[in-house]
């Protein structure tokens, strides 16, 4: 989920760094599930390149054979698939009997240690972006998961990143496409060509907001302990100025407005949750696949290029090489993942087998992942894919 970023260009640069206490920690994945009927494991998961990552899986008595892992989007975590309890989709998806498991991408909450790497005095740790969490995260949670059900597939669901990923994934280590059965893309982000205000205004900007981080060693962003993150759990539940500020102002101004689906009662639990932290290079990435209009690697400069790639240009990523079946599933009212952006995702992949514009007006961004009726508008087009395409879950 790309959301709060025009506050975070505002202020990310002197106060990103620093904690302050304002209120109790939320309930983590574990103990939400407990909360809500479920008794969910916790497994670590180690990559290649040393990252430590948590992967949940929900146990379930009704599980049907075929695993299904939820894949979050940018400064999000697996939470934001169980915050909105019974009606979330995890918990929707595991009382229809579904196996489902919840993975985490380097650098949030439940990914910020390394085997070596101390995130709060290495800035190596974040010197990455989605390209390391498609290359290196998405393979070891993916054998982690088949090792541990002995099935040879998966089903995924990704939301925004979460599906990025997964290109990342199908175009670089192609021998993944046939450990996925399907990916469901829930607000797919691939190319940002047709991003409107504000967010196309901070893209523009983004290669001096890039300088002035690295000037002052920035390499953290939205971080779980942040001062910014703890000042937005602090002031965004308060009545009337907090939600106009918060979410009319500053989520929906990104993400595309829909007051009915992201109401003022939820917000302390929203805000709890969301955002929880990735890496400057990460966001910055974003900006120069919108700048370049290209969905490719990240662009070091020239002779960065030279060094890494033996290229002046960043290589793209060959789409053509993602052979595994994709739903793309989007709305009208998305202003990060737009109609047009999708539609030159559409053109560019191999095996698109579902194309679905949801039917509500009102769609945004983040409707997807925390909307208040998901289970109504969102979940039957989830579930019928996924029925299409697993002959074994329970009706």
């Amino acid at each position: 989920m790309w959301t709060g970023t025009s506050f975070v260009s505002l202020s990310f640069i002197l106060i990103n760094c620093c904690t302050f206490g304002f209120s109790d920690r939320p309930l983590n994945f574990v103990q939400l599930g407990n909360k809500f009927g479920y008794a969910v494991e916790e497994i670590i998961v180690i990559t290649e390149d040393g990252y430590i990552l948590k992967l949940f899986h929900i146990l379930n008595k009704k599980k049907v054979n075929t695993p299904v892992l939820l894949m979050h989007g940018v400064t999000d975590s697996s939470d934001t698939w169980i915050v909105r309890g019974n009606t979330s989709l995890a918990l929707t998806l595991a009382a229809k009997g579904y196996d489902v498991w919840a993975g985490n991408s380097r650098g949030n909450k439940y990914a910020r240690k390394h085997i070596y790497l101390d995130p709060n005095t290495n800035d190596d740790f974040w010197d990455f972006s989605f390209h390391e969490s498609g290359f290196y995260d998405l393979p070891a949670i993916i054998d982690t998961v088949l090792h541990m059900t002995g099935e040879k597939k998966i089903n995924a669901i990704g939301h925004s990143q979460g599906n990025t990923i997964f290109y990342v994934l199908g175009s670089t280590r192609p021998e993944y496409n046939d450990k996925i059965n399907i990916l469901i893309a829930l607000a797919p982000i691939c190319f940002l060509q047709n991003v409107p205000p504000p967010l196309s205004t901070i893209i523009k900007v983004s290669p001096g907001l890039d300088k002035l981080a690295k000037t002052l060693n920035v390499v953290e962003i939205l971080g779980d302990k942040s001062l910014v993150v703890r000042f937005l759990r602090a002031f965004c539940p308060t009545p009337i100025v907090g939600y106009k500020v918060c979410i009319l102002g500053l989520i929906f101004s990104i993400a595309g407005s829909d007051a009915e689906e992201l109401e003022p009662g939820y917000v302390r639990t929203f805000i709890d949750h969301f955002p929880v932290g990735t890496s400057v290079k990460d966001l910055i990435h974003f900006a120069q696949v919108s700048l370049r209009r290209k969905f490719a690697n990240y662009d070091y400069g020239i002779e960065g290029n030279m060094q890494t790639y033996n290229l002046t240009e960043p290589p793209e990523y060959n789409l053509s090489a993602i052979t595994m079946r994709v739903a793309l599933l989007y709305g009208a009212n998305d202003k990060l993942s737009t109609v047009e952006d999708v539609a030159i995702l559409r053109s560019k992949l191999p095996n698109v087998i579902k194309y679905l514009l949801i039917p509500r007006k009102l769609m945004n961004h983040v409707d997807f992942v925390s909307g208040r009726h998901m289970e109504d508008y969102l979940f039957p087009y989830i579930f019928d894919t996924l029925n299409g395409t697993d002959n074994n879950v329970n009706p």
